[in-house]
């Protein structure tokens, strides 16, 4: 993997790469950051884009860099919480209203319903009647289902986007109290290309990153971390007792604005770092012998 940063130029920034994937922090922050962006990602590959998670900041955030939410096309949204949601009702609004085209979401057919019903049909629905009714998840954004895919002892999904490969799969993320990924809520990470684990939002779970490590040749892993242990994420303290292997590719994300004071922790511990926002992580395409 190689990284770099990208500075602001004149043109808005480009949403494909010559052949290679690269991943783009948008944000890195957790969810009350002042000093960061929410952690959404931007994932390219050749002419094929898609974003995972749209934040109530990813929209300025996005317009910073360039590019109107209508220029994002492709969605995956891994669970409901506000910085990974919060801006979803602009990009439906402005690509029924401004832009006359539908965004497409990769979306399991149970979190439809969970995203629509719980979260954006208040701010959404009711702004026009189509055929004497409120509008509906299907009239601002293109539903696809992925397939289930059991390559983990979890439930999992495969889909494309164009030609970027992704697994998700289901995590332990809220409650605080649930036991596993059985008993919370809806949440998904994501394994992009076989390369690379992005967790979203997760509390600590190791069996997750010892098995994706096995069953994937993953060369980077982006999680979660806190820098203190409770709640609904998983902490720098928990984290340091991951495999060495595992920790030496492993970039954390979603953390707080008192981040500084803990970089000389992460080395010590055996991580890679921190991801960063406005960088570039380029994977070349594996050297082949054949």
């Amino acid at each position: 993997m190689k990284h770099s940063a990208w500075k602001k130029r004149r043109k808005p920034f480009p949403l494909e790469t010559p052949g290679f994937l690269r991943l783009f922090f948008v944000g890195v922050g957790s969810a009350f950051s002042k000093k960061h962006n929410q952690t959404n990602l931007l994932v390219l590959k050749g002419r094929d884009h898609l974003l995972i998670d749209c934040g109530t900041k990813c929209p300025q955030a996005l317009w910073e860099l360039g590019l109107p939410v209508t220029a994002v096309q492709h969605l995956l949204i891994t669970h409901s919480h506000a910085d990974h949601i919060g801006g979803l009702e602009e990009v439906a609004l402005r690509g029924r209203y401004f832009a006359k085209k539908k965004p497409d979401m990769i979306v399991t057919d149970e979190y439809k319903g969970i995203l629509w019903d719980m979260s954006l049909k208040g701010g959404i629905a009711f702004g026009e009647l189509v055929d004497g009714r409120p509008l509906v998840f299907d009239d601002v954004f293109e539903a696809r289902a992925p397939e289930p895919h059991p390559v983990l002892q979890r439930e999992a999904w495969r889909c494309r986007s164009g030609s970027i490969d992704l697994t998700l799969f289901r995590t332990k993320h809220i409650p605080d109290s649930a036991a596993s990924w059985r008993d919370s809520f809806f949440s998904l990470g994501v394994v992009i290309d076989g390369r690379v684990l992005f967790t979203s939002d997760t509390r600590f779970d190791p069996e997750l990153l010892i098995e994706c490590d096995a069953r994937f040749p993953l060369e980077t892993i982006f999680h979660d971390c806190q820098f203190f242990t409770a709640g609904v994420h998983a902490s720098l303290e928990e984290l340091k007792d991951l495999p060495s292997g595992i920790k030496k590719k492993t970039y954390l994300t979603h953390y707080g604005d008192n981040w500084a004071a803990f970089q000389a922790t992460i080395r010590k511990y055996g991580f890679a770092g921190l991801a960063h926002q406005n960088v570039c992580y380029d994977f070349p395409e594996p050297h082949r012998t054949d």
